[in-house]
């Protein structure tokens, strides 16, 4: 099996749905850092829907730049161009493989896809 995952490494949460994926016999694991390589808007669209998720549930709503740009976060197409333009505001950590996707909070989540 293949598995992406959103990944910041700096996030424990993070680190510890990465463990999972490590953990897991037979998942061909590719890391994404986010933060460095930003999806683009129609990537994090796609992978949210394939979640289930709207935007405005997906948002790290405690960000700084959530008050600095003025982000309505009830607003799903602000929070998708948000989200593209400032990939921190992403949730962490987002894991997608063939089954489908899940934003790993807690980081077990990710076992519901594999």
């Amino acid at each position: 099996m293949r598995a992406t995952i959103w990944h910041n490494p700096r996030c424990s949460k993070s680190r510890a749905a990465l463990a999972i994926l490590e953990n897991a016999p037979g998942v061909d694991i590719e890391v994404v850092e986010y933060i460095k390589t930003p999806p683009s808007r129609a990537e994090i669209e796609a992978v949210l829907k394939r979640a289930g998720v709207r935007p405005s549930e997906a948002i790290r709503k405690g960000e700084g730049v959530v008050k600095e740009i003025g982000l309505d976060v009830s607003d799903d197409k602000a929070v998708l161009d948000a989200m593209a333009t400032h990939p921190i505001l992403i949730e962490r950590a987002i894991v997608i493989t063939g089954k489908g996707a899940v934003i790993a909070r807690p980081p077990e989540r990710a076992n519901e896809i594999l």
